[in-house]
């Protein structure tokens, strides 16, 4: 972690002892005035009695426990029926098998004119013809 990213710029080059016991508005984006609302409603002065304020290990540790939390069941079912209809669309157990031994097509394959073979166009046509 760049350190310069999470405390004003007075503060980077000072050890971690000295940053944990600088007050509050040593931290980026906390302003005096910021520093003594947290005072006035928690009474906290520094970084390190901010850092062990209960609302703040708990909103912490809930944070952490709903990035690991496991899907619900309705989340659950929906990734199920995802999968589903993925396997139903492109089915991984029918794998196409090849021989080693082939390392190029000698020979063409045959072609079809779609314009007459692709699902009997020909005769769509002459049917909307007749009409």
């Amino acid at each position: 972690m760049n350190i310069d990213t999470i405390v004003d710029q007075q503060y980077a080059d000072k050890s971690f002892r000295d940053i944990v016991n600088a007050p509050i508005s040593a931290l980026r984006g906390v302003s005096a005035k910021d520093a003594k609302a947290l005072q006035q409603a928690f009474g906290v002065n520094t970084v390190r009695e901010l850092s062990n304020l209960n609302f703040v290990k708990w909103a912490s540790a809930l944070a952490i426990l709903a990035d690991e939390e496991g899907m619900s069941g309705e989340e659950r079912a929906k990734e199920e029926l995802l999968d589903d209809a993925v396997e139903m669309t492109f089915p991984a157990s029918d794998p196409i098998s090849v021989d080693a031994g082939i390392t190029r097509i000698e020979v063409a394959p045959d072609t079809v004119n779609a314009q007459t073979d692709h699902q009997h166009a020909g005769q769509h046509e002459v049917t909307a013809g007749k009409k």
